[in-house]
């Protein structure tokens, strides 16, 4: 198995995309999410940027959820800054809360300039 290095910014949104050309995994689903965060644990995470609402019923939470266990258990996930941006303020700041609580390290990035949507489909 070649060892391949991930982008160490991963993206949680089910429309948006960074727009100001920055390689990073896109994760459409709330499934997808975890998926990117369970990478290899040796390789960190320099940036998680997470919308709360992922499209029908679908939410941010269950990676929070994931996130949370992980660092009850005594091994959270290497993340540098956690970005949350949603235009979910309620969902927003219960997602800041449930994450800095874990001692996650989180800022707000509501209005990002650097989130938003691309004219053609990924």
């Amino acid at each position: 198995m070649v060892n391949e290095k991930l982008p160490g910014i991963v993206l949680v949104d089910d429309l948006r995309s960074f727009v100001d050309g920055r390689v990073a995994q896109v994760a459409r689903t709330s499934r997808a999410g975890i998926e990117a965060l369970e990478r290899p644990r040796g390789q960190r995470l320099d940036e998680l940027w997470l919308d709360h609402d992922l499209g029908d019923d679908d939410t941010i939470w269950p990676v929070v959820e994931v996130s949370e266990r992980a660092a009850f258990e005594g091994r959270p996930f290497d993340v540098g800054v956690v970005y949350v941006y949603s235009a979910n303020p309620a969902g927003s700041e219960k997602t800041t809360q449930a994450l800095r609580r874990w001692g996650y390290h989180v800022r707000s990035a509501a209005g990002s300039p650097y989130v938003g949507y691309q004219s053609e489909a990924e």
